[in-house]
């Protein structure tokens, strides 16, 4: 049985007679008369009761109008939604982040898209910069919310504004000068700090260019395991001024690094020789509405 002969047979049924139905295909009447004759022959059963104006289906013809009714509604559906997903209102959304920058960008971001794309779905992915850009090789993710740098030749970005970085640590253990908003990275000379490893580098080259060897007691990624490490008396913990936001401490102080001031990015990463869906499009540029 094709596809064709479903499609006419319910038109039958539903327009009550050959005429109407044959119009409503736009074919010939005797032409569909012809093809709902040779669907009975084919499936061995009588369909219509005949000798009636209007179309009387029999048992069999009853049955087969029940199942052609739910396969095309299926076969609409199915049209409907892949319709749906193509055009980026329906479908999953794989996004990977750093904590940091997922836990302060994404919540606004994701509550604005769902307002306006209310069938799309979401799937996260959280680790280090290393480890999204590998999502992305590896197609896991379509997006990826790095604070690492990007190879311009294999990805496609948008990078936001620099975000100073900043010392969280104890207040009972803030000797580090007399200003309660900022410390000098010359005053954290002999202090235990908990460096993350992406600005590992670069911190190091800063406090050579002073002078000194800083007192590292740990690099570490994990940016809210570094805070609780502070919170326990560790260390002092280098982090974006963001993560206040984050977690917020009575025994706790931020402060902005100067002398020189170090500062970092967030990048929002996609592959340049995949084609984004329109999901992805779409997030894409509300992103852009919102932050850049």
């Amino acid at each position: 049985m094709e596809f064709k002969d479903m499609h006419s047979f319910y038109a039958v049924v539903e327009e009550g007679n050959i005429s109407h139905a044959a119009k409503r295909l736009d074919i010939a009447q005797p032409a569909l008369s012809k093809q709902m004759k040779k669907l009975e022959e084919s499936l061995g059963v009588q369909l219509f009761e005949r000798g009636s104006r209007r179309i009387r289906l029999t048992e069999a013809g009853r049955i087969l109008y029940t199942r052609v009714e739910q396969i095309l509604g299926m076969v609409d559906g199915t049209v409907n939604e892949i319709t749906a997903i193509g055009s980026g209102v329906m479908g999953s959304l794989m996004i990977g982040t750093v904590t940091t920058s997922g836990a302060t960008l994404l919540p606004g971001l994701i509550k604005e898209f769902h307002k306006r794309y209310p069938k799309v779905t979401f799937q996260l992915w959280e680790g280090e910069g290393a480890r999204i850009l590998e999502l992305l090789d590896n197609r896991i993710i379509e997006i990826g919310i790095t604070r690492t740098h990007v190879d311009p030749k294999i990805y496609e970005s948008i990078t936001l504004t620099n975000e100073p970085l900043v010392m969280v640590m104890q207040k009972n253990l803030c000797c580090c000068g007399k200003r309660v908003d900022r410390v000098s990275l010359l005053e954290l000379k002999d202090q235990p700090l908990i460096i993350p490893l992406r600005w590992k580098t670069i911190f190091l080259a800063q406090c050579s260019t002073l002078g000194f060897v800083p007192n590292i007691v740990c690099v570490s990624d994990g940016i809210l395991q570094n805070i609780l490490w502070t919170k326990m008396g560790i260390g002092m913990a280098l982090v974006p001024k963001s993560t206040e936001e984050l977690l917020t401490e009575d025994n706790l102080v931020y402060k902005a690094i100067v002398d020189p001031v170090i500062s970092t990015q967030t990048v929002v990463a996609w592959l340049k020789n995949r084609t984004l869906s329109h999901s992805g499009q779409h997030f894409l540029t509300l992103f852009k509405e919102m932050f850049h």
